[in-house]
């Protein structure tokens, strides 16, 4: 295994397709405790083996990601995630309907589960997701177990939805990007803790609460003086160098505007997540259109996101990475 400053020094990760002899090619570098940058719904993960911690460790590494914020571990099926936690009969409800997809789901480990501390940040829980891709899926299936797979971007900063988003944050510290082409969802996926009488969502993302809530009933929401035991529960998160100031109608003076639905008359929008206003449009826009714009100016106005739907994991991306904002200023 390579260090940080050797991986830097080498030259830009390997860039392949998601065919066949790309995905073992994928498998070969995880098993050998390499970092693999791969295509989900949601966003692009870096995936690494969670029963590795030195290859754990250079995850951490890569992303600069404080060593308390746990990773979401992804596994190929219901059966797998099985051998590693304990699941409720809500937690068994909730991974039959919803995986492969965008929904996480933090357990209690189960006795003997195989990954590393590191990957949990040596908490007595694990996250769990089956992802909604066809080549990442097969990868995990070749390596044969769990991937701890955070997005692959600097911590921090905003996530990525296309293996270019990963080559330009990460390019120089990871072994291969899987380029299985832009994320459909472009929202991480969203979390919650399911337990035998009820759920807490600990992080809102892809897939609405509203889904959810057919099989839970009303979600509760953490205990913020608690732990963090989930990926995304940092104040300071999402966050691109530019300025947010949400809520917007216009934009001010060298402010970049990024509109939602039909802009006010004689409002020029530098980029519009959805001129429909169409919820899950502007989530798989999100991150992209702010990456261009943080690129290009130092100030961006967003406007006014509705918070049903899908728009609450949209309106707590946007409000963590304006908190990032306002502390720049202190």
């Amino acid at each position: 295994m390579t260090s940080d400053s050797e991986k830097t020094s080498r030259g830009p990760a390997r860039v392949l397709g998601a065919d066949p002899a790309a995905l073992a090619e994928a498998a070969r570098v995880i098993l050998a405790g390499g970092l693999v940058a791969v295509p989900t719904e949601t966003v692009y993960g870096l995936a690494a083996d969670a029963t590795n911690g030195a290859a754990i460790a250079s995850i951490y590494t890569a992303k600069g990601r404080p060593s308390f914020n746990p990773l979401i571990c992804h596994v190929a099926d219901l059966a797998m995630a099985e051998s590693l936690a304990h699941f409720s009969p809500l937690a068994r409800r909730l991974g039959e309907r919803f995986w492969p997809g965008p929904l996480t789901l933090v357990l209690p480990r189960a006795p003997g589960c195989p990954v590393h501390d590191l990957a949990t940040a040596g908490l007595p829980s694990i996250g769990l997701r089956a992802p909604q891709h066809i080549a990442t899926l097969e990868i995990i299936r070749r390596v044969g177990r769990p991937l701890a797979a955070p997005s692959a971007n600097p911590s921090e900063q905003l996530s990525p939805t296309t293996a270019a988003h990963v080559a330009a944050g990460l390019g120089s510290r990871i072994d291969l990007i899987i380029d299985g082409g832009r994320c459909s969802a472009g929202l991480e996926s969203t979390i919650i803790a399911p337990g035998e009488d009820g759920a807490v969502m600990l992080r809102a993302g892809a897939l609405p609460r509203s889904d959810i809530e057919l099989l839970t009933g009303p979600l509760r929401s953490p205990d913020h003086a608690a732990d963090i035991v989930a990926p995304g529960m940092l104040r300071r998160h999402y966050a691109p160098r530019a300025r947010l100031r949400l809520g917007a109608t216009a934009p001010e003076s060298g402010e970049a505007f990024l509109a939602f639905g039909p802009p006010p008359r004689g409002v020029s929008p530098s980029l519009n997540l959805s001129i429909r206003g169409d919820l899950a449009e502007a989530a798989s826009n999100l991150f992209s259109m702010l990456r261009a714009l943080d690129e290009s100016h130092d100030a961006i106005a967003v406007a006014p996101i509705p918070e049903s739907g899908l728009g609450e994991a949209l309106n707590d991306r946007l409000r963590r990475g304006a908190a990032h904002s306002r502390e720049n200023e202190l």
